[in-house]
Order: structure tokens, then sequence, then C-alpha cells
């Protein structure tokens, strides 16, 4: 029996420790592997072969705007390709803040090669000006039911601290249970010492991580469409749900629009992850909700998002892991047994 699905690609921070060699054992096509290694040669730059090969993990390297962006990219790439599509009918794709270049991809809008080309460049070049920096808090409980007066007060103090004079702090993304802050130093150490520590981690730096989604990347986005051009895209084959909860249809896209979005909107303005796994619900009700590896991390958003939803009556943690235990809703392909549920035979 076909069964629907729609697509959710990660973004950056997805590459760890435990990912490395994640491209020798599941990208499904050697031959495009050397494509985009040839274009990051060209560039001087180390090839993903060379990376994901690595004998030990380098925060310092692996996590780099210029290597991530494109190891991520092309883990996600291999995952959709790897899913088993005689018996699972993708109705849609998205993304989290960068996996938006990967859903484009996905989603048919640009090809592989220029897909690559996008998220390659974009990493690289937010990496060369590493404008500001990034943190994560939660505003759910540990149980992931809502909090909304603390989200309230959470928003309220952003604006608060983006109000004093040097600071800058935004909204950068709404991830589910977690509020994704973006601004410059001091805004990001103001907000650091106005919360309570939460579970021992939060709020938590995220490291090679810039001021993304907000108007600090004006500059980033200009230089990104001075290098990427319209041209390179075009009408997507899949339905695409954007960083506003936009759905991009195929044969109703205006390829220019969605350029100007890609490296206008979606680099400067908040990414509503929340929104986007809201309306990716709504509109499709997919039986299967797929994350692409790398990674495992974004299943916890993803879960807070539905719940957020009222999707199927989830509630809380325990019944989202009720609904997993039984018949499994959401699939991390970043887990081998959640893997070989949708795939249809990996590299190796």
């Amino acid at each position: 029996m076909t069964r629907t699905a729609v697509v959710i690609c990660p973004g950056r921070g997805t590459y760890n420790a435990t990912e490395l060699g994640y491209l020798a054992r599941h990208f499904p096509d050697p031959a495009l592997l050397k494509v985009f290694d040839a274009e990051r040669e060209a560039l001087g730059q180390d090839t993903l072969s060379a990376l994901d090969g690595a004998v030990n993990f380098s925060l310092s390297k692996h996590s780099r705007g210029d290597n991530a962006s494109g190891l991520i990219f092309a883990a996600t790439l291999g995952d959709f390709r790897s899913i088993n599509r005689a018996g699972i009918d993708i109705v849609a794709v998205t993304g989290n803040s960068m996996g938006w270049y990967s859903a484009l991809t996905c989603g048919g809008a640009l090809s592989p090669e220029n897909g690559f080309r996008v998220a390659n460049t974009m990493g690289t070049l937010m990496q060369q000006a590493l404008i500001g920096g990034q943190l994560i808090y939660p505003w759910v409980d540990t149980d992931w039911v809502p909090q909304p007066t603390r989200r309230d007060a959470l928003l309220s103090l952003i604006e608060e601290i983006n109000r004093r004079r040097e600071h800058a702090l935004a909204l950068s993304i709404d991830l589910g249970g977690m509020l994704v802050l973006a601004g410059n130093e001091v805004g990001l150490t103001a907000f650091e010492t106005s919360v309570d520590p939460l579970q021992g981690r939060f709020p938590m730096r995220l490291g090679n991580h810039a001021a993304f989604h907000t108007g600090f990347q004006a500059p980033v986005a200009e230089k990104g469409r001075a290098q990427l051009k319209a041209e390179l895209f075009g009408q997507p084959e899949i339905p695409m749900i954007d960083g506003r909860g936009a759905i991009w249809w195929p044969g109703a896209t205006d390829p220019r629009a969605l350029w100007e979005y890609t490296l206008g909107t979606q680099v400067t303005e908040t990414f509503d992850f929340t929104r986007a796994i809201a309306v990716t619900a709504r509109e499709f009700a997919p039986d299967l909700f797929i994350i692409t590896g790398p990674g495992t991390t974004l299943g916890g958003a993803v879960a807070q998002s539905l719940i957020l939803t009222d999707w199927r009556g989830l509630r809380d943690r325990n019944s989202f892991q009720a609904v997993q235990t039984e018949d499994p809703l959401l699939i991390s392909m970043g887990m081998d047994d959640q893997r070989a549920r949708v795939t249809q035979g990996d590299a190796q």
C-alpha cells in the first residue's frame, strides 16, 4: 500500500561527529558526488568526500558554513533519492533554514548541480561575513506542553533588549517549542543573563552560526543575488512550503519571485519553521513526515510543531511517543531503524 509523505530537510548544525562518513554510507549516486567535489575543488575548497572521509570529526572545520552547508545539502539530497517511491508518494517538501535550499532541489525547482551551487555559495558567503551569532532557548516545558505565557514574555524581552542602545536581538527561527534568536554579542549576552538556565544547557550558543534570518544578513543576500542568477530557478515538480508557510505550486510558480524570496526575504527575515510544518500538515494531511539526514536533532522540533498544530490529537511528548510506538508518524532517516522503513537501499 502506498503511503503519502512530506519530506523535511534539516539545516545547519546537523552534521556532527556521529554523522562522519554519512555520505560514504548512504549517498546513492557516486557520479553526482564527484560533480559536487569537482565544484568545490575548483573553488579551492576541501571536497565533500575528503571532509566526510576524515579520520576524526573537527568541530572547527566540519561545522564551518562553507563546509557544513555542502555536507548537509548532499546528505539530504542523497536521502531524498533513497526513499522508496514505489511505496511512498511524496506530496510536498519543506525545510528548516538552509534546508530550504535542499527543499528547492528535492522539489525540482533547482537541479542538483544548481542546488548545490546555491547551498555552497550561500554557506561560503555567510562564513566569510560571519555577522553576529545565534542561540536557542525553549518555551515549552520538558514534556513539550506549550507554555504560551512564557513565550509571550520571552518575545517581549527580545523586543526590549533590541530597543537598548547598541543592542541587536531578534527572532531568527520559530522552531517548534524552541526560539532561535540572532543578534550581536551584547544583545545575545543580555538575553543570556536575563533568563533562567534550563535543562543544564539552555540558553545555548550555536557555534559557527551567524545572525541568520535577520537584517544583519542583507549584505550576504546582496552578494548571493549577484552570484546566483534567477535563471537557475525553475518550476517545482512537487509543492514546496517556505519559511512563511507559503506554498509554491508546480505549474503556478514565478521562478523570479522564487529567486527573490530565496535570496532575499528568506535570508533577512524570520524563518517560521513552525508555521511551515503546520501548513504542510493541514494542506497535505500526509501519512508520514520524513526528515532526511544528516542528524536526528530536527525530530523534536517537528513533533513540537505538530503538537502546536493539534495534529491528530497530539498534546505532549507522551502522546507523541505513544503514536510513534504504535504506528510511527515521524521517520528520521538519520536513525538506521527508521531509515529502513522508507528506503530502497543505500550506497552500501
